[in-house]
Parts: C-alpha cells; sequence; structure tokens
C-alpha cells in the first residue's frame, strides 16, 4: 500500500524552477529520505505534500487523499518544521495542548497523549518547564512530540537535526528510527547530511535543481559505484586525469583539487597509480582509498560536492531576488 503517490509534481516562483516534474511513490511504513543541497527543491516538495504550498502543476496523494483537500490531509499528518516553531514563554505541556485544542481533542484524550508523547520523547520530567530553559536538542523532540499528537498517520521531518551538535543529533536518530519501527508510522525527511540519510533511510530520493536524480536504497545506490574509490589530492589533477588510461580504471571524477578513480582492487591499483604519476612527474599530496559513500554518489550524478551545489543554488537564488527587485 502507497502512502504517498506524486505525479508531474512542479512548483515555480517567477521563472525559477523550485521542484521540476517529479515523480515518486512512498510505501505505507516507509522511512523515506529527501537528500540534497539546500535549495535543490527538497523542502519545497515537503511544503507541498504537507499542504503548505499549492504546486503549479501536476499532483500528489497523501493517504489516498489528494493534497489539494487540505483540511482532510492535514487531518492525517504530522510535521517538524525546520524553523523552530514552538512558544518560549509557554511551557512544554502547554505548546502539546495548544496543538490540540487546534486539532480539537477532546480533554481528557488530549491529557493522556500528552502524557504519551512526552514519555516517548523523554521529556516528561520538562513538561512544566518554560520552552526557553530546553536545549536545541529538547526543543526538537518536543517538535516531534507535537507532531505526533493526534495520532498521524505519516510524519514529515524537514531537517530534523539542522543546527544541532553530533551526539544530540544521533539522539534524535534515534527517536526516529523508534518512532517508524516500533510504532509502524510513516517518515518522511528532508536532509543535506549525508551521514543522516544513510543511517536512518530505507530509500532515498537524490534532488538536485528540483529533479531526482537517483532513487533506491542508500546500499543500492552506493554499490552503482562499482568497486573502491581512490581520493587522489593533487594540484595537477588535469595532467593526472589524462595519463591515467589503465583498463581496470571504472571511472575518474574531477572535483575541488582532487580526482576520483574508481576501482575493482584499490590496494593492487595504488602502487600503479603512483608510478605512473612519478614517471609523467605529477605530484600527488595524499591517497586515500575509501568505501563509496553517499556523497560520493552525489559525485557521481552530479560531477560535484553537496557544497559546491549550495554555493551555486545561493548564487542563482541572489540572482533571482535581484531581479525581481528591479521589477
Amino acid at each position: 500500500m502507497s502512502a504517498i503517490k506524486i505525479k508531474n509534481l512542479t512548483k515555480k516562483f517567477g521563472k525559477f524552477i523550485a521542484v521540476d516534474s517529479i515523480n515518486l511513490e512512498i510505501k505505507e511504513g516507509e522511512l523515506f529520505g529527501l537528500l540534497g543541497p539546500n535549495g535543490a527543491g527538497k523542502s519545497t516538495t515537503l511544503n507541498m505534500l504537507a499542504t503548505m504550498m499549492i504546486p503549479t502543476s501536476g499532483s500528489a496523494t497523501v493517504n489516498n487523499i489528494d493534497i489539494v483537500n487540505q483540511d482532510s490531509v492535514r487531518k492525517s499528518i504530522g510535521v517538524v518544521f525546520q524553523d523552530p516553531s514552538l512558544d518560549d514563554e509557554l511551557t512544554g505541556k502547554e505548546n502539546l495542548e495548544f496543538h490540540g485544542r487546534m486539532y480539537h481533542m477532546q480533554k481528557d484524550l488530549m491529557s493522556k497523549r500528552i502524557e504519551e508523547v512526552l514519555k516517548l520523547v523523554g521529556l516528561e520530567d520538562k513538561a512544566k518547564f518554560q520552552i526557553k530553559t530546553y536545549s536545541g536538542g529538547m526543543k526538537r523532540r518536543l517538535e516531534i512530540a507535537r507532531g505526533l499528537m493526534h495520532h498521524p498517520k505519516i510524519l514529515f521531518l524537514d531537517e530534523p537535526t539542522l543546527g544541532l551538535d553530533p551526539q544530540t543529533r544521533r539522539g534524535i536518530w534515534d527517536y526516529i528510527q523508534k518512532l517508524n519501527k516500533d510504532d509502524g508510522l510513516t517518515i518522511i525527511l528532508t536532509t543535506h547530511y549525508m551521514e543522516e540519510a544513510d543511517y536512518l533511510c530505507d530509500r532515498i530520493a537524490i534532488i538536485d535543481h528540483g529533479k531526482i536524480i537517483a532513487l533506491d536504497t542508500p546500499e543500492n545506490m552506493k554499490n552503482v559505484m562499482g568497486g573502491d574509490i581512490l581520493k587522489i589530492e593533487t594540484r595537477e589533477s588535469d595532467k593526472l586525469d589524462k595519463i591515467l588510461k589503465f583498463e581496470w580504471i571504472k571511472e575518474k571524477k574531477k572535483f575541488d583539487g582532487y580526482l576520483n578513480v574508481t576501482v575493482a582492487d584499490g590496494g593492487s591499483a595504488i602502487p600503479d597509480i603512483l608510478k605512473a604519476s612519478s614517471e609523467a612527474g605529477i605530484k600527488i599530496d595524499s591517497v586515500h582509498m575509501i568505501r563509496p559513500s553517499l556523497e560520493d554518489v552525489f559525485i557521481h550524478f552530479t560531477g560535484r560536492t553537496i557544497r559546491e551545489q549550495e554555493a551555486d543554488t545561493a548564487d542563482q537564488m541572489k540572482s533571482m531576488m535581484n531581479q525581481w527587485g528591479k521589477k
């Protein structure tokens, strides 16, 4: 059974295409990730599915409900937004009560549910404290609890660990996994953290410039690389690229002062590469043999690192805003 079906979904802002005719199907009980750089279209996609934005064209259903039926969709989903949305002057319990009233929950049911979700995220002893006394991780956990108050079938998490320290981030990952595995909750999250998507998600869609460029399990995506990756640091990557013509080299990618070389057996390949570079008078600063990661998969499909893509997107957005400002 599908929790979400998307067909040719598109969102434009003037001439800028934020989401470009994507097609996607997400199963019930799946922990699904939308992975890509900031500005790639992840949050815009999530906002359309959560009925916070109206699509320019295309269609989507959430829990078999067309997203144009906003009230019906919202009753069946929970959302944790990227930006903080708690009232700092209220206590944790008061924030949850306000959410419960927004969903017209009966008083007895609301009180019981508040106890349940606070216990679920480990904040039952902080219920009567004002939000302004919470740490960043505690606030994020309370936002997740709030999104679960009305028993949603699907939980949307938009960059759930953005700005958190590594230890707190790992704690949030554990809560997310528990919700998915123990309660069978369908979870869709957006992230630009490669390790987060790899650790959490059953399947991942890599989004770049509004398009889905890859869709599979993290493991299958990494297997696409076809072997070990030799990350060679050199100031002469162009020259090195030209001389490395061994038949056992499966792929070469240049980026950011490095040459990535994909081979079946990295250990036996390194001596031959070092010998060839030495004979050509090319200085190699370092060689690292690594198992393919999602970052390598991203480079494979785009030819660039996710940080380079973010820089390009920021420049595009700045240019677009300047053009709008002149109108």
